[in-house]
């Protein structure tokens, strides 16, 4: 009976595998018919059943590859791509997927990975001639594009230098028109402060004039009636002086008419 039993499993195991092989098999024959026709969803969808059963079977990832490829997925398509490479163990299926990498890269414009792609491809089929093609094509683009940056690069450090000079030079003129300024400001200030300092010496005179004869009037409203003021008896020494000098002159007149004297010729 135990014999009976193994010999069962013996022969159930081979047709179970055959079976989901069939079915595999049979999956990516749809999605290849739906691909065909465009019709890219459907067209995953088999694939996707296929890889549900085979999750390493490298026809499905490839094909599903190219799916995703054609329906503009591009993300998908490389990761799909490089399942397919990273499982297969065939040169073949090797050097197609890396091709197609690249064809995913030069999509994107990311030609560094595009060439180490095709790389990757010419190292398994080195005789492929769209491959070889597709690398120097994508060699070129990507010299032109790191050229490209350079020339960029050395643009931006020139305008990055040009207006670092022209800041400095606007610093420099605002330090000037900042001295100018002070400078203007400083004449305007000592101007002012002569315009003030003769308006102040002019309010004082004034003010001493107005206090000089504010004294005055004070001291003629302090005086007491009857009393004689500096000014008074300055006027009046004056006046007996002038009258003292008149009686002078009188009495000196006076002597002068005497008999008067001859004068005396010598011979």
């Amino acid at each position: 009976m135990f014999e009976k039993k193994i010999f069962y499993l013996l022969f159930i195991f081979p047709i179970l595998i055959y079976s989901q092989k069939g079915e595999t098999i049979n999956h990516i024959y749809e999605g290849n018919k739906e691909a065909d026709s465009e019709k890219y969803s459907e067209a995953e969808i088999k694939y996707r059943k296929a890889l549900s059963i085979s999750p390493e079977e490298t026809k499905a990832l490839y094909n599903l590859g190219n799916t995703h490829f054609n329906d503009k997925n591009f993300d998908e398509a490389s990761q799909r791509f490089f399942q397919t490479q990273k499982f297969s163990k065939d040169k073949t299926e090797k050097h197609m997927a890396f091709h197609n990498m690249g064809n995913v890269f030069m999509k994107k414009k990311d030609y560094a990975k595009a060439v180490e792609s095709y790389k990757n491809a010419l190292r398994n089929n080195p005789k492929d001639d769209q491959t070889r093609y597709n690398y120097a094509l994508a060699k070129e683009l990507l010299e032109n594009e790191n050229q490209k940056n350079e020339n960029k690069d050395d643009n931006e450090d020139k305008q990055n230098k040009d207006d670092k000079n022209k800041k400095d030079e606007n610093k420099d003129k605002d330090g000037e028109n900042k001295e100018d300024d002070k400078k203007n400001k400083d004449g305007e200030n000592k101007e002012d402060d002569k315009k003030n300092k003769d308006k102040d010496q002019k309010k004082n005179s004034k003010k001493n004039k107005d206090d000089s004869s504010k004294k005055k009037n004070e001291q003629n409203q302090k005086r007491k009636p009857g009393q004689i003021s500096p000014e008074q008896i300055k006027s009046i020494l004056e006046a007996m002086n002038n009258q003292e000098k008149n009686v002078q002159k009188k009495i000196n007149a006076k002597k002068v008419k005497g008999s008067p004297v001859k004068n005396v010729k010598d011979w």
